[in-house]
């Protein structure tokens, strides 16, 4: 299904090497279903922002809709149903890479105006966090850490 959504391989290897990680977390790796079918999936996973000590956040990477039912609103209540699972878990901070006129929509904001900058080549534009606790990026600024197996998306 992840293959189909993005018309390549390189996600849904991403998704094998997350879920072999550390920094999985099962209850963030969420399906949506139709009968049996599995319309779309998203996952959250940890990482760090390094300032002088190491802060926990967690990366949205990736989402993922079937190309056949895009554009119907799945990707969205994935979405909302994660961030809303992230914050009943206890975690203040997500990032994402991704296109700003969607992720913008859920109260993400361009990463920079934080002063965090990302370990990855990404447009300014297309990094940007959000936080789930009011001022959870209050005097934090440094550089977001993505694990090695991000670098082959």
């Amino acid at each position: 299904m992840i293959t189909d959504a993005f018309g390549q391989t390189q996600e849904a290897e991403l998704v094998d090497k997350i879920r072999n990680s550390p920094n999985f977390i099962p209850e963030l790796s969420l399906v949506a279903l139709e009968n049996e079918d599995v319309l779309g999936h998203i996952l959250f996973s940890r990482i760090v922002i390094e300032t002088p000590k190491k802060i926990p956040a967690l990366a949205l990477a990736p989402l993922a809709v079937t190309p056949t039912h895009q554009r119907q609103g799945i990707g969205s209540h994935l979405v909302q149903v994660g961030l809303s699972r992230c914050r009943e878990l206890n975690h203040s901070i997500v990032v994402v890479v991704g296109d700003p006129r969607y992720y913008k929509r859920f109260g993400f904001q361009n990463a920079s105006q934080f002063g965090l900058h990302s370990s990855l080549p990404i447009p300014d534009e297309a990094f940007m966090v959000l936080e789930l606790k009011p001022s959870a990026l209050m005097n934090i600024n440094g550089n977001v850490c993505y694990p090695a197996y991000f670098n082959e998306v």
